[in-house]
């Protein structure tokens, strides 16, 4: 039966840590401001086990470890950017980290790596069979939590996204398909393929044994496409001979030939031509679910990942309240709704202010925001400025030719349509062009103290991808990548939390020792005026006499 973790820290008499550790080290272990003691406090015992119930049978499915210990040993490996090797290394020599997940006696039981990535596969396999992520519930729950105990207001909030790369080569056309076809074969059921002639076998074996990468780069033009007309006729024969609807590798095989390839009334393949092909075709056989997208200059096969948090002045510290995974196409003017609605469900107060750049300005954003009675600041616009600057006064629309430095009388015609007469005929306005310009008149005229306040998200997104070389995830697949940035924002707000109680630790210490410093100091000039007049009393005395 599933049993909850109890949260109370009893130590033990005999296994006990203090008794190897001296006065000072003792101290400082047990110490409330040490991150040891904030992460258990702060995160491990805001972990919500009753989520995961549903993934152990109510008689005899309880899971052999705490539940408790092994999201907080994910949110570690995550936060220090270690490896699975390193994560059960420190878990079972660190004193500190087995305190922060718990662990505080040393006979404390690590769970086992089966017991790890058993529970990571259940959590998987439930999200794909229910669309349901516990990680993201569990998030959503220590962050609430968070938030209320540290009067976080959630009045303001700014965003911003960034494009990560996932773990897969960039690969050639010719590479995709035959890497594709190379990982079918070594997990077809139908082996040895005996519906195949035996030149088709032949030329199975030599595509299966060859280094795709190296046919490439000795072959020309003319020769690789001759070799993707043979690849292709072999794997189209194959997807109608063989149907393995069960077999992952098989349907990427067929998803990747329906890309790459046309059929033909007479039955004949044609490659498809590169202009033909989505962004969101298959970019690696090894990821499925990552998509190809060209951001400044810089090309991505992966993900895009937007974090959404606090920017409230009066907030000690910000936190992160929703952070959202897509593939790259995703673009980020989608985030943006979605982003405030499950900001508002963790949040204690309601969102008031949005901060974000131009790319995720859409006349829907714009129509929900005002709907919601929120205001949508845009640090940004994209595309240039045009020609023609449209402005309305008195309820008539004004045309002015930036270029000519001369504004242009404005007819209306019958369709109630504006338009203005040029060198080469007649230039038509809508009425969404003139939103257009309003809203960029807006935005240049925001002042500096509303602009700036979006900018500090990028400090956010730089500790996001603070471990990752070059932009890309250990990961692949979309629910691990989104996984890995749950769990990365995790320990951002716990960083934050953690630097906000130690400096304020550091604040009353300061405090208490200006105030017994003030106090000597009142106490030295009472005796000094004591003594003072004490003297002056006997000087008086004396004379008297």
């Amino acid at each position: 039966m599933f049993r909850k973790t109890n949260t109370a820290q009893q130590g033990s008499l005999l296994s006990s840590v203090f008794q190897y550790l001296t006065a000072g080290s003792s101290k400082r272990f047990t110490d409330e401001t040490a991150w040891q003691n904030i992460f258990y406090k702060q995160v491990i015992c805001r972990i919500d086990e009753n989520l995961f119930s549903i993934l152990f049978s109510s008689d005899n499915g309880a899971p052999n470890a705490s539940i408790r210990t092994l999201i907080g040993m994910m949110i570690l490996k995550e936060g220090e950017g270690y490896s699975d090797q390193k994560l059960f290394e420190n878990c079972h020599f660190n004193l500190l980290t087995r305190k922060a997940l718990g662990l505080i006696n040393m006979d404390d039981p690590v769970p086992a790596e089966s017991t790890y990535y058993m529970l990571r596969k259940r959590i998987t396999e439930y999200h794909k069979e229910t669309g349901i992520d516990l990680f993201e519930k569990t998030f959503q729950k220590i962050t609430k939590g968070q938030i209320v105990d540290f009067e976080v207001s959630g009045q303001s909030i700014r965003m911003d996204s960034k494009l990560i790369g996932s773990n897969i080569a960039f690969y050639s056309r010719y590479e995709l398909i035959h890497k594709s076809l190379v990982l079918y074969y070594k997990h077809a059921y139908e082996k040895p393929f005996k519906f195949l002639s035996d030149q088709e076998r032949a030329e199975l074996d030599e595509f299966v044994t060859e280094k795709s990468s190296a046919t490439v780069y000795r072959s020309t033009e003319s020769q690789i496409k001759e070799r993707l007309i043979s690849i292709g006729k072999l794997i189209y024969k194959i997807l109608n001979t063989v149907s393995e609807s069960n077999n992952t590798h098989y349907q990427t095989l067929k998803r990747v030939f329906e890309e790459q390839y046309k059929i033909l009334d007479d039955n004949k393949i044609k490659i498809t031509p590169d202009k033909e092909i989505t962004a969101k075709s298959v970019q690696s056989p090894y990821d499925t679910e990552c998509d190809f997208r060209t951001k400044t200059g810089k090309k991505t096969k992966g993900y895009n990942h937007n974090i959404t948090e606090t920017c409230d002045p009066i907030n000690l510290i910000n936190l992160i309240t929703v952070t959202q995974t897509a593939p790259a196409t995703h673009p980020d003017n989608k985030f943006t709704e979605p982003a405030i609605k499950n900001s508002q469900e963790i949040l204690s107060d309601n969102v008031e202010n949005a901060h974000t750049d131009g790319a995720y300005n859409s006349e829907k954003n714009q129509t929900f925001t005002k709907k919601e009675n929120i205001n949508f600041y845009l640090t940004g616009f994209q595309g240039p400025t045009g020609q023609y600057d449209l402005t309305i006064k008195d309820g008539k629309i004004q045309v002015y030719d930036n270029l000519a430095n001369t504004q242009i009388p404005v007819t209306v015609t019958k369709n109630n349509k504006y338009r203005i007469k040029t060198k080469i005929g007649y230039r038509y306005f809508t009425d969404k062009q003139t939103e257009s310009c309003r809203l960029r008149k807006q935005v240049e005229q925001l002042p500096k103290e509303i602009r700036d306040k979006r900018n500090n998200v990028e400090a956010t997104i730089f500790q996001l991808a603070y471990h990752l070389r070059k932009d890309k995830t250990k990961y692949r697949g979309f629910f691990k990548n989104k996984i890995w940035a749950i769990f990365r924002s995790l320990w951002i707000n716990f960083v934050r939390i953690a630097g906000n109680l130690i400096k304020g630790s550091q604040k009353i210490k300061t405090n208490v020792r200006n105030a017994l410093c003030f106090s000597v100091f009142v106490n030295f000039i009472f005796l000094i005026f004591n003594l003072t007049r004490l003297e002056s009393y006997k000087n008086s005395n004396c004379k008297l006499s």
